[in-house]
């Protein structure tokens, strides 16, 4: 037998199959040994699927297009990945194409499961140790005794009633000779009956935009109380369930159960009390110096992870638990876990982790289950399995005062398995405490709970959030409103810091309590495991998501500096993170706007022009400080998404340097002008509201204010400008206005009614100049291009005077910043300043229309899809 090929095996096989058939059983533990890794090509005859590398590379691409084909069926579904990856697996396993023979001995012939399995459990254990380095014990101490007690009855209850079931399950499915040990088979029921999935519940939290909630704290922290719970069992379970076989643990003598518990608990003490010290020196030395992480200290890491591997596989309990444990001793603070992360993770859950997942659908045989006995016991394990989740954590949680809405919402969030449920159902399975059918049953009870989460909780807690339109503009916003002006500014990063708090400054006025800030870092949220981590440091100051300064910690270097702004005491500064998917990320932007009754929301605009600090923003000549870092498209769909539907006013800063060291100095010493601000004037609420802003700017002894208002030229006074819709293909590139019928008339009085209230207050600390140039475009790149003004404040025009509007028919490099702005923002008319584009609130919400064509003839409305200016 050792001296044939795997063809020549086959070959054999359909020849005499009885006599192969007493032949394969015994000997197929050494088949595998006649398995050549790699074959010679088939111009030589061989075929590469009878070698293993080759058949691997094949099962491995079927896999992952699979998944990844389902994940995007799915996705309208919200459902998390690890459900595409399961049904993927169950496709391609015995439940549906496994079915035809001659495919699973071709692609998933018996003897290559022990080498996918054991590439999968490679992605497995470091994945076990990417979630260990997720887990932060310390914050699960500070979760407090709410989420405690929610932990405690959303394992206790569903505990119980699994155990019941394993009564019943162990004397109809299994046979007298077949049936495992009692003890162990009822912990291994009860722990795959009571878990809670913590990364996948992260997931489906933060797709539900429930993370920012107190639900969402509450359900985190009881998850990780529940995880934390569920590996000790589970290690349990192992311990005792041994080699498995028939009669299971009744062979083998208690005392190795024993022996086997007691190594474990050593071991974990052991990794918490000398390791984990060790692992804080390692991060220390190891942390990034100019961005990089020493080579070394990560090669250490990631041998550590297989070592206490070997070391929990040696002690009798499974490989995982030695990588969990070895990832809790990581330190949580500090940058040296964040970029062990980043190294491993892509590899570990896109490709071998997807593997494990696709291992358990193919090891699911849904046909298994026959009968209406089968069916039924399927049936039970369902309805205990959601009953006693849902009801124990319902119970507790409105005991303790938890709404009625929010406890039901939370005992389906706790009912979320996936994940660490296969990983326990195959230790099961590889331990035989779980037979085929049971195996099968276990799958789809996992699979069903955790497809229903999603819906379920969005139909119970309606997570989704409307934009209510209610907030008074900043120029209405007099009285005792003024007296506390509200800002939200938002940021990708430390780059946007110095010229945020730059511009946040101007405004601030002499008054100190007039200003309050709220400072929003954007996280994007991706289907890397670290998001996870994101989440958690974000909320180490306190839920939901908005920080609290605890002793001048500062978890990043973005708040860092909004911190030493806020320990000058002249503006009262809160942190808040947003962690989300890009294309919703506009949601939460929003629903903060209108929870912190903010007036005015700052975003950053997608590019950025890298010069340097100090007075390098005023020698722009063309060259590569002219060239722009762009963020991306995603950041720039955020932009668009906000300024339609913000619930207030909103700015798009364009940095080009704004906020050097030395102007930043001195401006907080605040005795002298270091701060040159233009406001361009041409008419229209947007340029009112620019108006206002400038207003404020003005009262700042640091800031001097230059209003430059151009007037309409005669020629456009006797004409018409009409605007006609942009066809649908070139939208992107043509300017927005907004659809609703103006008065001309009413709309000049309004302006000239806000400039002589501005003249009014602001006369003698601001310069006014009127022009009516026969060229605007020319005019305002000269205003752009001259080195006079850090910064220039427009209007984004949606309500376009004459002079703006006859600028339609120009293409659009940035339509959402304006004609103005996007002239000003275009990165080839070589402007020096920053610049900020104001959009006033649209308190009637009208629809705004992309414009194109411009036919000269003889008032500003919209009239059957033309916009006459």
């Amino acid at each position: 037998m050792n001296y044939i090929t795997c063809s020549k095996y086959r070959r054999e096989q359909n020849k005499k199959e009885s006599s192969i058939r007493v032949l394969v059983i015994p000997k197929m533990p050494f088949n595998i040994t006649a398995v050549k890794t790699s074959s010679n090509g088939a111009w030589q005859g061989d075929n590469p699927l009878n070698f293993a590398f080759p058949l691997l590379i094949v099962q491995t691409a079927l896999i992952i297009a699979v998944s990844r084909s389902l994940a995007v069926l799915f996705k309208p579904l919200r459902q998390p990945k690890v459900i595409a990856e399961i049904v993927g697996g169950i496709l391609l396993g015995p439940s549906a194409l496994g079915r035809n023979t001659a495919y699973m001995d071709r692609i998933f012939p018996k003897w290559s499961m022990p080498i996918l399995e054991s590439v999968a459990s490679i992605g497995l254990l470091f994945f076990l140790f990417l979630v260990g380095l997720e887990l932060d014990l310390s914050s699960i101490r500070r979760s407090g005794k709410r989420a405690f007690g929610i932990a405690v009855a959303g394992i206790t209850l569903p505990f119980i009633a699994g155990v019941g079931v394993a009564f019943v399950i162990r004397n109809t499915l299994y046979t007298a000779a077949d049936r495992p040990g009692y003890a162990e088979f009822l912990v291994f029921m009860g722990v795959a009956l009571s878990i809670t999935a913590f990364p996948v519940l992260a997931r489906i939290l933060a797709e539900l935009k429930l993370l920012t909630t107190r639900i969402g704290e509450t359900a985190m922290a009881a998850a990780a109380f529940n995880d934390v719970a569920a590996w000790i069992l589970l290690a349990l379970a192992v311990a005792l369930a041994g080699d498995g076989g028939e009669g299971g643990g009744e062979k083998k003598s208690p005392l190795v159960s024993l022996w086997v518990l007691l190594s474990g608990a050593g071991f974990v003490v052991f990794m918490l009390v000398v390791i984990r010290p060790g692992m804080k020196w390692v991060a220390k030395r190891g942390s990034p110096e100019n961005d990089v992480v020493r080579e070394s200290y990560v090669c250490l890491t990631l041998a550590g992870v297989m070592v206490s591997g070997f070391a929990t596989d040696l002690i009798g309990i499974h490989s995982i638990f030695g990588a969990f444990v070895f990832g809790l001793t990581i330190p949580k603070d500090g940058e040296f876990g964040q970029r062990l992360i980043e190294r491993i993770e892509d590899f570990v859950s896109g490709l071998l982790l997807p593997l494990y997942f696709a291992t358990s659908g193919l090891k699911t045989d849904v046909a298994k289950i026959r009968g209406a006995e089968s069916w039924g016991m399927l049936g039970l394990v369902v309805v205990t399995a959601c009953a006693g989740k849902i009801v124990g954590t319902f119970v507790v949680a409105v005991m303790v005062k938890v709404p009625a809405r929010e406890a039901l919402t939370l005992g389906f969030l706790m009912n979320t398995k996936g994940l660490v449920e296969l990983i326990v159902l195959n230790i099961g399975k590889e331990k035989k405490v779980l037979n085929d059918e049971t195996f099968a049953i276990l799958v789809l009870m996992a699979l069903f709970t955790t497809f229903i989460t999603t819906p379920t909780v969005m139909a119970i807690y309606k997570p989704a959030r409307g934009t209510h339109r209610k907030l008074k503009d900043l120029s209405a916003s007099d009285g005792s409103t003024k007296e506390e002006l509200r800002i939200l500014a938002c940021l990708h990063g430390p780059a946007n810091v110095s010229s945020l708090i730059s511009l946040v400054e101007s405004i601030r006025t002499t008054k100190i309590l007039q200003l309050k800030l709220f400072v929003m870092h954007l996280m994007e949220l991706t289907e890397r495991s670290s998001s996870i981590i994101m989440v958690q440091r974000a909320r180490k100051n306190g839920l939901p998501f908005v920080h609290r300064y605890r002793h001048g910690e500062c978890h990043s270097s973005v708040i860092g500096g909004f911190e030493a702004y806020r320990q000058l005491g002249r503006v009262a500064v809160r942190p808040i993170t947003a962690v989300s998917p890009l294309p919703t990320m506009h949601e939460d932007i929003c629903h903060m706007a209108e929870t912190k009754r903010v007036t005015m929301i700052i975003l950053p605009f997608h590019k950025r022009w890298n010069v340097d600090h100090g007075h390098g923003h005023h020698h722009q000549d063309g060259g590569d400080g002219n060239v722009p870092e762009n963020v991306g498209h995603g950041w720039r769909l955020v932009n668009q998404r906000v300024l339609k539907n913000a619930p207030c006013s909103v700015a798009v800063l364009v940095d080009r340097g704004l906020g050097s060291i030395e102007a930043k100095t001195s401006s907080l010493d605040g005795s002298n002008v270091v701060e040159r601000v233009c406001v361009i004037f041409f008419g229209g609420p947007d340029d009112r509201e620019a108006l206002e802003l400038g207003g404020r700017m003005a009262e700042h002894p640091a800031v001097k204010v230059t209003v430059i208002r151009f007037l309409v030229r005669e020629t456009l006074r006797s004409n018409v400008v009409t605007l006609r819709p942009a066809p649908s293909k070139g939208k992107e590139k043509n300017y927005a206005f907004l659809t609703t019928n103006v008065d001309p008339e009413k709309e000049k009085e309004l302006d000239e009614g806000a400039l002589e209230d501005f003249k009014s207050k602001w006369k003698e600390m601001v310069e006014y100049k009127e022009k009516e140039p026969n060229n605007i475009i020319e005019e305002i790149l000269s205003i752009g291009q001259s080195k006079d003004f850090d910064l220039i404040v427009v209007g984004r025009g949606r309500i376009p005077s004459a002079e703006v509007a006859a600028l339609a028919d120009h293409q659009a490099e940035h339509p959402e910043l304006g004609p103005i702005g996007d002239v000003l923002a275009s990165s080839i008319n070589h402007i020096i300043p920053s610049i900020l584009v104001v959009q006033q609130h649209n308190k009637a919400h009208v629809e705004d229309i992309t414009v194109s064509k411009i036919v000269s003839e003889s008032s500003l409305s919209i009239i059957n899809g033309d916009t006459n200016v």
